[in-house]
């Protein structure tokens, strides 16, 4: 019960993520890879050790390309992404990289990246609908005390706070360390979504299954809580394993996964607290607000 009787920590709380996230991305702005506004994208290999990351930058550097990003791939390679470089740049820059052999280099037009960035915005929105929808059909039955379209609204809270709280992480990152959000964001955004809307049906489901069983003077504030009590182990059990796989994947995986798993770390986290502290504690101020 104490996670229903202390909601307004927990909004306090959240509200406090969310604002740092938004303050983030208005400050910052969004680092975007070239998926989304087009570039050059160029994979070297070294026979034995590679330079340090640091000379590969100095040397590039000295071209006038102008922002540019170099991450490590595999164990003897880097990847440089640039704004879409001419013939005889793409020969300079092969020139200042100290020895290292060109694998791939792609480029991709600003027309094809600006239309990459929009179909990845309305695959999120198009994911959010389904998602409403899917919830508002299954809790169509469940009209009192709370309209099953309120199950939907929360849903709705609880996805922008596990999409926002990451977004705004990686901004920050973009800013200080030079991470660019790419494809693989969107995805991960994705499956946090999936993740997110899963966990909070957990919890949601046993409140139904709770309000058809309830005695007549039951206040729903204490139905509500109940039922996070007996789904609380439930959710924390199946977060904390998927973390550690997570966690694993990050410290052991390859340099080109890192983004990929820091990112569903965080949506992980913010996932599992909103379906426990924000989605159902969300459905006890619906109530409150229609009594009044």
């Amino acid at each position: 019960m104490f996670v229903v009787k202390q909601r307004l920590i927990w909004f306090i709380l959240s509200a406090i993520l969310l604002i740092a996230s938004l303050y983030s991305m208005y400050t910052y702005g969004f680092k975007l890879s070239i998926d989304f506004k087009g570039g050059t994208l160029t994979e070297i290999h070294y026979e034995g050790d590679r330079p340090a990351k640091e000379d590969i930058e100095q040397s590039i550097a000295t071209n006038d390309f102008g922002g540019f990003s170099v991450r490590p791939t595999g164990e003897t390679g880097y990847v440089i992404r640039t704004r879409e470089l001419s013939e005889t740049e793409k020969e300079s820059l092969s020139a200042s990289l100290s020895g290292g052999a060109i694998e791939r280099q792609t480029t991709i037009g600003p027309t094809a990246g600006a239309e990459l960035q929009s179909k990845a915005l309305k695959a999120i929105l198009v994911v959010v609908l389904m998602i409403v929808l899917f919830i508002t059909f299954a809790f169509r039955k469940v009209s009192k005390p709370v309209a099953s379209w309120k199950y939907g609204l929360a849903t709705i809270i609880a996805l922008a706070h596990d999409v926002i709280i990451p977004t705004g992480l990686f901004v920050y990152l973009g800013h200080v360390s030079g991470m660019e959000i790419d494809l693989l964001f969107v995805t991960g955004l994705l499956a946090i979504l999936g993740y997110s809307v899963h966990d909070s049906i957990v919890v949601f489901d046993r409140v139904r299954e709770n309000l058809t069983t309830r005695s007549s003077n039951e206040e729903f504030e204490f139905t509500v809580g109940k039922s996070v009590n007996q789904t609380f182990a439930r959710s924390i059990n199946t977060s904390l394993t998927i973390l550690i796989t997570l966690v694993a994947l990050y410290i052991f995986g390859s340099l080109a996964t890192q983004s990929f798993a820091l990112l569903l770390i965080v949506g992980l986290i913010a996932g599992t607290y909103s379906s426990i502290f924000v989605a159902s504690p969300l459905l006890v101020t619906f109530y409150n607000w229609q009594k009044k």
